[in-house]
């Protein structure tokens, strides 16, 4: 399988591009500079350097490619250019050959959920965080173009863990520096996902030809921040304080990503369990040992 993958040296799409070149599949991944395309190059991938905002940096290369990942963001330009990319991604599944079958997959996230605190699954209704109100609009971009021989699929992603990198991987480098900010109580849930996983679902879905829609990715561990942070305090030796910052306060210095940050989730994933799909890790707090010499060998690395 030829696969187009955006956000290549990203953290979710590192991943990605490990397991589907360890599948033997040929990944071209979309990255920013000649920095990064070394990387990609070094894990197996085919690398193009591009601006995921800029449609005609790679527009034409995407074509002629039998599945196509969106796993690249732009902070700085988050709407359009997740837009862009969208159209220009789909334009490109549609230039293929008459008759050939291919798949859009789309990375979205559990914040498009909002507040679950009962258990909430692939079809639960939305309620965004304000930092991803744009999500479900361009969801429904990714669905609604779904049918003429091309499968287009969701992925919702809980908080990724595994490696150096994400919101888990700041915890342990806080860790080690001294110091976990917790915002609010730290009695609210993650949903979270270990990055290998994860990975290895979209490999499942790009593979299954009857997979199509919305896809939740999620070890189903259920659990409170103030237990993730526990478990990492135990791993940073000397123990680093822990302060529980008000949501007032964290959302006059971090914005909506504190909110985001403060909602109580608890997901399920049954489409994604129904095609076989099943998480090696199912919590961060049982794993932490490992976690944290993964978080130190890739830091080491970096």
């Amino acid at each position: 399988m030829r696969v187009f993958l955006t956000g290549a040296s990203g953290y979710v799409g590192t991943a990605v591009l490990d397991a589907f070149a360890r599948a033997g599949h040929q990944v071209t991944g979309l990255v920013r500079n000649s920095e990064k395309a070394s990387q990609v190059a070094s894990r197996g991938g085919t690398p193009l350097i591009g601006d995921l905002c800029v449609p005609a940096s790679y527009r034409q290369a995407a074509e002629g490619h039998d599945a196509f990942i969106h796993a690249g963001f732009d902070s700085a330009r988050a709407v359009e250019c997740d837009r862009l990319a969208i159209e220009t991604l789909l334009a490109a599944a549609r230039a293929g050959a008459p008759g050939r079958a291919g798949v859009l997959i789309y990375t979205s996230g559990i914040w498009v959920l909002g507040h679950t605190p009962q258990p909430a699954a692939e079809d639960a209704p939305l309620n965004s965080a304000a930092i991803v109100s744009f999500r479900p609009a361009h969801e429904q971009m990714v669905l609604s173009a779904s049918g003429n021989g091309l499968r287009t699929i969701v992925v919702r992603p809980g908080i990724v863990y595994g490696g150096s990198r994400g919101i888990v991987g700041d915890m342990f480098r806080n860790a080690v520096n001294g110091l976990i900010r917790i915002i609010g109580t730290g009695d609210n849930h993650w949903p979270t996902v270990y990055d290998r996983d994860l990975a290895a679902l979209y490999l499942r879905l790009a593979l299954h030809a009857d997979a199509s829609g919305v896809f939740h990715a999620n070890d189903e561990g259920d659990e409170r921040v103030n237990d993730i942070a526990a478990a990492i305090v135990g791993q940073a030796p000397p123990t680093p304080d822990v302060r529980r910052v008000g949501l007032d306060e964290a959302q006059a210095q971090l914005g909506a990503y504190a909110l985001a940050l403060a909602l109580d989730q608890v997901v399920r994933s049954p489409r994604a369990r129904a095609l076989g799909w099943a998480p090696t890790l199912s919590s961060i707090g049982s794993n932490a040992a490992r976690l944290f010499e993964e978080w130190r060998s890739d830091s080491a690395g970096r």
